[in-house]
């Protein structure tokens, strides 16, 4: 349906801990006072060389992917109903409440429209605010409608230009992160290079402009180094209230902006979790990391007027669960290694238990389901039996909830990246393992704290928390590869805090028994340069190639058929379709849907089945009466997914269709026992043999190469 074509012509401070140790021998005052004097400005000098670094990279970041949006698309050339339609699916779906924002006759009308939304889905008025996570482009919209700048900016360049904006956000969080950790700005600038270097498997921003994820993870990157800034030693305690208020407002903002939040923050509550079990992290800085994350999802929650997907979120009850548990095992890190042991597996077993009941029970009171296709989704995705679940079925057909593929893993290396994070990883592993072990033994074995003792600098409570971190979400990345954005990026950090780290050098050079300070400071600054080089000199070229290749926007059958649309239906006509092109039917004609992309309602989930049965083995007489339902006047077939063969056979739509109807699939292949034929062929090939049966229901008005649009009869 779509192609891209050849366009015609027409705060840290630099190394602290790596300072000379003091001599013996007493200096005179005025030397002291010299040297004092030198390392200030030093440092000085070298915040002010890091964060000018810092700024310029993201900004040449966002720069960079705002280049390779416009070269992909020629989108300054395009028409508006082109520039629209590159927004796909429920990308479109979110643009579409800022355009209309910006068209309504005030804020306050505009407003209005949202929260009694009645053209998203069809014979129902829902709240758009509550539904979905549109605020950033509320915002957005007024800001473009007081600010005095209409006449220079349009709209949607406004729009893009914030989201990559975001961007340069990401990289100076990401940089700082690095900066924090290793204690050089040199970790931070080969963090960002990697980070573009990768682009491929670190962002998809400049084809995915509106998709929440790049909303809410340059805020997520911000959460991350504020929250290894407060997980510092010897911190005032007016900079840990000022890291906890930008701990909590990037909490908050990730929210807000993004329907997934309550999962990720759930394996950043689980991370904090099993350091905190292990007695690695200051139990006060995590109890206030819990109390965080869940007042900054209530507070999202009254925003969204009280959404219960919020409220019955694993998050609240599992960050409750271990404050309760917490208070009833008091004596929790007491005790010899065997005792302490005992009391962990109590604990996480009664943390698990308090968090299902907790759970459960909001559920039950609310009434609770709009979640449950993902751990339907879940429980086929790993193995806990097959399950005929349309929706269950949907996901795991597609391959972005599929596995990571193993070609991932080679781009990462072809930068270096993926072996350096390796190679980081196994030591920061088992000095974290060495440390656990230590800190439950207790204090009365000497002899292998003499042991350890190096090893325990090698695993400060900001390092282990990010080290936590990255096992966690790598895992995730792993198991489903549209979350890898998560990892790759955080990867990025790791790498070049390793890289860059006195400790991990020191405990490696001392492994071989080649430490010494000299060598360790050589090494340390040395290969983060040379690697830095070779990534210049091996990616320089490509990246100005890519930067040079100009292409085209061209999809001229949905232009067609936006343009129909808009030409020969009424403004209160109701379309009927598949969700990804219905997205893009709002966007572009404002026209009322049935069912849409935003998959997170019962309600709508089922909904979209049953549009979906004009893909599937059923009469004309039923097919009517299912649409004329929805209060549906038109109906859009398209021929990709009637006759798809982008997906093996029983992952066509038509076959999860077939099978949720008890029917056997089409083509070669074996079917289930108890799957019967359908007494009726498919409605979406045989509606357009202009049979009897079907012209009295389906008026066909519309058709090119790709689509085919019904109107369908009125209620006799």
């Amino acid at each position: 349906m779509t192609a891209v074509r050849q366009r015609r012509v027409g705060k840290g401070t630099e190394a602290a801990e790596d300072q000379p140790p003091e001599e013996k021998n007493v200096k005179p005052d005025e030397k002291i006072l010299s040297d004092h004097t030198g390392g200030k400005l030093w440092n000085i000098l070298s915040v002010t060389v890091g964060g000018i670094v810092a700024i310029s990279l993201g900004l040449l970041t966002s720069v960079y992917v705002a280049t390779l949006h416009e070269n992909d698309l020629w989108f300054s050339n395009i028409k508006e109903v082109e520039r629209e339609i590159s927004f796909r699916t429920e990308c479109g779906l979110y643009y579409s409440y800022y355009k209309q924002m910006i068209q309504a006759a005030s804020i306050q009308q505009g407003l209005h429209g949202l929260v009694y939304d009645n053209k998203t889905e069809s014979v129902r008025t829902i709240n758009i605010l509550e539904r979905m996570n549109v605020y950033q482009e509320v915002f957005l919209s007024i800001l473009y409608r007081i600010l005095p700048i209409q006449q220079y900016l349009e709209p949607v360049y406004f729009y893009i230009y914030t989201l990559f904006g975001l961007q340069a956000v990401y990289v100076i969080a990401l940089y700082v992160t690095s900066w924090l950790l290793s204690g050089t700005w040199l970790s931070g600038l080969l963090a960002a290079c990697w980070y573009i270097t990768n682009r491929i498997d670190t962002t998809r921003v400049e084809f995915t402009i509106p998709l929440r994820e790049n909303w809410a993870l340059p805020f997520f990157a911000v959460q991350i180094a504020a929250i290894t800034y407060l997980l510092r030693t010897h911190l005032q305690p007016v900079q840990e209230r000022l890291t906890l208020t930008a701990v909590f407002i990037a909490t908050f903002l990730f929210s807000l902006t993004w329907q997934f939040n309550q999962f990720m923050m759930l394996i950043q509550a689980l991370a904090l979790f099993i350091l905190d079990c292990f007695d690695i992290l200051p139990t006060a800085k995590v109890t206030w990391l819990y109390v965080i994350q869940i007042s900054g999802l209530l507070l999202v929650c009254v925003l969204q007027f009280f959404n219960s997907m919020i409220l019955g979120s694993l998050l609240i009850s599992f960050n409750a669960s271990v404050l309760i548990a917490r208070t009833i095992q008091k004596n929790l890190k007491k005790g010899g290694l065997l005792n302490r042991l005992g009391k962990l597996i109590l604990h996480v077993l009664l943390v698990l238990c308090l968090t299902l009941l907790i759970n459960k029970l909001i559920k039950k009171i609310l009434n609770l389901e709009s979640d449950e296709h993902i751990f339907k989704f879940l429980k086929a995705k790993f193995g806990f039996g097959s399950t005929r679940d349309f929706d269950a079925n949907l996901y795991l057909c597609e391959e972005a909830f599929g596995l990571l593929p193993l070609n991932t893993f080679s781009r990462l290396s072809d930068t270096l990246l993926f072996y350096i994070y390796i190679f980081v990883l196994f030591l920061m592993t088992v000095a974290a393992v060495t440390v656990a072990f230590r800190n439950l033994s207790g204090s009365s074995q000497v002899q292998f704290m003499e042991k350890v003792e190096e090893c325990t600098i090698t695993l400060k409570p900001d390092a282990a928390y990010n080290l936590i971190h990255t096992v966690l979400f790598g895992c995730l990345a792993l198991s489903t590869m549209r979350m890898k954005y998560l990892w790759t990026s955080h990867m990025c950090v790791f790498a070049s805090f390793g890289l860059c780290s006195t400790e991990v050098w020191k405990l490696t050079l001392k492994g071989v028994r080649l430490y010494t300070s000299r060598r360790m400071h050589v090494i340390k600054y040395s290969l983060p340069i040379i690697t830095f080089l070779y990534i210049s000199y091996k990616f320089w070229p490509g990246i100005m190639d890519e930067l040079s290749e100009l292409r085209e926007f061209y999809d001229p059958d949905t232009v067609e058929l936006m343009n129909w649309i808009k030409s020969n239906t009424p403004n209160t006509a109701v379309f009927a379709g598949s969700m990804q092109l219905l997205a893009g039917v709002k966007l572009c004609t404002g026209r009322t849907l049935t069912n849409h992309p935003h998959y997170e309602d019962k309600d709508l989930r089922e909904r979209t089945k049953q549009i979906y049965q004009i893909y599937a083995k059923r009469s004309p007489g039923d097919v009517y009466r299912i649409l004329r339902s929805f209060g549906t006047d038109f109906v859009i077939l398209e021929d990709s997914i009637c006759y798809e063969r982008r997906h093996s056979r029983g992952c066509r739509l038509r076959d999860l269709l077939d099978v949720a109807n008890g029917h056997v699939m089409d083509g070669l292949g074996e079917n289930e026992p108890d799957l019967k034929p359908s007494s009726y062929p498919r409605f979406c090939e045989e509606v357009k043999k202009n049979l009897p049966s079907y012209t009295a229901h389906f008026t066909r008005v519309f058709q090119n190469k790709t689509f085919h649009v019904y109107r369908l009869a009125k209620r006799q």
